[in-house]
């Protein structure tokens, strides 16, 4: 159990956040074109 504390309290949560919010937002670009050309076009 105790290694386990270790491993979690290693982990850099500053670079996790960072990475989350990368990845979302180069995920929500080509979400935010498929949904403009599925709806025509129009914003």
């Amino acid at each position: 159990m105790e290694a386990l504390m270790d491993a979690i309290g290693g982990i850099n949560w500053l670079l996790v956040g960072q990475l989350t919010t990368l990845a979302l937002l180069v995920v929500a670009g080509p979400l935010i074109v498929f949904i403009l050309a599925f709806r025509g076009g129009d914003l």
